[in-house]
């Protein structure tokens, strides 16, 4: 097996690698070999929960879903765009009814694959829309930018590459990751600039690389230059018994999204309309704006805007997402079952807080949302900026639930002080009324009256939050023998009710010695004065509240 791994490193190098390139490519060999789930496992979905079982094994594939299916599906996640969820729902029915029909062994030669562009701003859901379509129906799912790939040869990244990583989101298996999806962004940023001289490595020649995959091609499961590849694959071979995966990819049901802004392209279609109407008697078309530009493109467009006619046509389906306005927005936030107001809710929920969004203040969410310019992303944007303080200070509070409105999105910061200032108030205003409590269980318990003054209350509740204790044990703790020593002194005076103040707070068992010794003193007649004389309670309200 040696001299096997040093001949593979040979051919795939033209000489021997460095020895650090060798110890860190073994490296991470040994940190894969032995690993659950490394190459044998089903992925999850975006919401953390398994796959769904007809993702199990390509045999066992099953596709019974309609358009309308599949759009109400993307209803739940994706507000508006209804014109791409049609477009994408049809597309996505249409390519994987030709699956199951292939699986089954009903064979359609002519069928033309439904590969999809997808045009329009950032944050408006494009990315959302196909990963929810791979969720719906279980087929691994990978997202890449355009713009991290070069021509096959230069620095860069290998479009091929993308294949691979299905395979590895299919848990390694080839047969599931030749039926999954591949979503590329920013593919507007491969365009080929207009009067570039020299090679274009990141324009044409990755069109042309992306070419062959949408089309129909065999793409090494092993990338030539891995050698650790190289070295797992022998080493799974010898412990399956000599059986091996397949070595290469068949990319003929893999399912194509690309996606881009598309900045200046409705100049490009504007042009193009403007000299469709020159001519004798021609009426002059109505401005229009650059979304419903985009609704009129054509593939010549695509081509003036730098894309390779071969390229573009393997795109058929073309469809606008639309950018968001505040109702969508605010909509998103309300309705969506991937709201960003979910995952507030569950922040705050791990710390034990309830979080209660009102109306006004999701809408004023959505409008300086709609400010950022970023779509949905501006969601998130404003959220972690209203939010940053709270989510720091009230983990550390006694607050339990609070609720956001429109005051509280517009200023946070004051809408945090108020809220621990109330919070303050109402927990003094609760442990004076705890306090209260225990004079009134005391007297119930041992039919003796004891009044606390509003000091030793308000000391009392001091105490409490110092020892991060409650009210009612802290009294129990303080007073625990005051029944045992002020019976003797109502068996020695008569006297059945007292007036605790500060001291009594502050040393209980001093005072509460110190008039015990003074009721011995007593021969009979009125009560030392040593003893606190009864007092009544102070009435409700004296605190100013």
């Amino acid at each position: 097996m040696v001299e096997q791994v040093r001949h593979m490193i040979k051919q795939v190098f033209n000489g021997p690698p460095s020895l650090e390139e060798m110890r860190r490519q073994f490296q991470d060999l040994l940190r894969q070999q032995g690993k659950p789930g490394v190459f044998n496992f089903t992925p999850p979905q975006s919401d953390g929960q398994a796959r769904p079982e007809n993702a199990a094994a390509p045999e066992d594939f099953r596709f019974d879903l309609k358009p309308k299916d599949v759009k109400a599906y993307l209803d739940r996640f994706v507000i508006k765009q209804d014109e791409a969820k049609k477009v994408l729902s049809v597309a996505l029915c249409d390519h994987y009814h030709h699956v199951r029909l292939t699986l089954e062994g009903k064979v359609q030669p002519n069928y033309a694959k439904q590969n999809i562009l997808l045009m329009g701003p950032t944050g408006v859901g494009k990315t959302y829309l196909v990963r929810r379509m791979a969720d719906l129906i279980g087929v691994p799912f990978v997202k890449a930018d355009a713009t991290k790939f070069s021509e096959t040869g230069y620095v860069g990244g290998d479009v091929e590459d993308l294949v691979r990583d299905l395979v590895r989101q299919a848990g390694g298996e080839v047969a599931r990751a030749e039926y999954g999806i591949i979503y590329i962004d920013e593919i507007d940023k491969i365009a080929a600039s207009t009067g570039l001289h020299g090679r274009d490595v990141s324009g044409r020649g990755v069109q042309t690389n992306l070419l062959k995959l949408m089309e129909e091609t065999e793409v090494p499961a092993r990338a030539p230059n891995d050698i650790a590849g190289q070295i797992q694959a022998m080493m799974e071979m010898t412990q399956r018994g000599g059986k091996k995966q397949p070595a290469t990819i068949n990319t003929k049901h893999i399912l194509f999204v690309v996606s881009g802004a598309f900045d200046g392209l409705e100049n490009i279609t504007r042009k193009r309309l403007r000299e469709a109407t020159i001519g004798f008697a021609a009426k002059e078309r109505e401005p229009e704006g650059a979304e419903q530009l985009l609704t009129q493109t054509q593939t010549r467009d695509f081509i003036d805007f730098g894309f390779e006619p071969e390229f573009i046509g393997r795109l058929p389906v073309r469809v606008l997402c639309r950018a968001l306005q505040v109702e969508d927005l605010h909509q998103i936030l309300k309705s969506s079952e991937g709201s960003i107001v979910r995952q507030y809710e569950q922040t705050f929920a791990a710390y034990g807080l309830e979080v209660l969004f009102k109306d006004d203040g999701l809408r004023r969410i959505a409008e300086l949302a709609a400010e950022e310019k970023t779509g949905a992303r501006g969601l998130m944007t404003i959220c972690e900026r209203v939010f940053r303080e709270f989510k720091f200070e009230l983990p550390s509070t006694a607050v339990r639930r609070f609720e956001v409105g429109h005051a509280t999105v517009e200023q946070p910061a004051k809408a945090l002080a108020s809220l621990l200032q109330e919070h303050a108030l109402a927990s003094q205003r609760i442990g004076r009324q705890l306090v209260t409590e225990f004079e009134e269980r005391f007297a119930k318990a041992f039919e003796i009256e004891i009044h606390f003054t509003p000091a030793a209350t308000e000391r009392l509740l001091a105490l409490a939050a110092e020892k991060n204790q409650s009210v009612r044990e802290l009294c129990a703790e303080l007073f625990k023998d005051y029944q045992f020593g002020l019976k003797l002194i109502v068996q020695n005076t008569g006297r059945k009710s007292f007036t605790l103040d500060l001291d009594a707070v502050q040393a209980p068992e001093k005072v509460l010695s110190d008039w015990v010794v003074a009721s011995y003193r007593q021969t009979g007649g009125p009560v030392s004065e040593s003893i606190p004389a009864a007092q009544p309670p102070p009435p409700a309200g004296a605190d100013g509240l």
